[in-house]
């Protein structure tokens, strides 16, 4: 591998982190001061950060306690890790994440993925109201809030994709805008 071939590649897409591996609490915490940190020394408006880190944090948190583990299937080739990405372009950022996820799951998040993107800003507060105060919990325990509340606080869709693994995984992609 060449190193400084994959720094160049970074650098021309405006990478500020990423992360390929398992992801752990630690972790979670380690990203969020890292990206703290280079958005003060970024000197990034308080509004932004905010917004950028509170994304972060529901971003990282899905991958933490939603991604499936491939590495439990019998002959598992794959480990159970996780991609994650933040990259600066002009006023806006993008947070790119990537996963396994059984393909059992995938009509059903696709469903609720592409009803989030169908709204208008409007209807998306709305429908964050209505999901917070239904008080359904999900079968890995969230109450299905966290791909709402980001396209409530971005206001862009949530662009994403699965590309069939196996007879049993499929990889999940989202890439979130963040904009001032």
């Amino acid at each position: 591998m060449d190193i400084h071939d994959f720094y160049d590649k970074m650098d021309r897409n405006n990478i500020l982190l990423s992360f390929k591996g398992d992801i752990t609490a630690e972790l979670l915490t380690s990203i969020l001061q890292i990206i703290e940190s280079k958005m003060d020394n970024m000197q990034e408006e308080p509004k932004l950060r905010k917004k950028v880190y509170i994304v972060l944090v529901e971003l990282l948190q899905n991958l933490y306690h939603h991604m499936d583990d491939p590495s439990l299937e019998a002959n598992a080739e794959m480990a159970r890790t996780a991609i994650f990405m933040i990259g600066k372009e002009n006023s806006h950022y993008n947070v790119i994440t990537g996963n396994y996820i059984k393909n059992d799951r995938v009509p059903n998040l696709k469903k609720k993925m592409d009803e989030i993107n169908s709204l208008t800003p409007e209807e998306v507060k709305e429908h964050y109201k209505r999901t917070l105060n239904n008080g359904q919990m999900s079968e890995k325990g969230g109450g299905g809030l966290g791909m709402i509340d980001i396209a409530r606080r971005t206001g862009k869709p949530l662009f994403y994709d699965f590309v069939p693994i196996n007879d049993n995984f499929s990889f999940f992609t989202l890439n979130v805008v963040i904009e001032q």
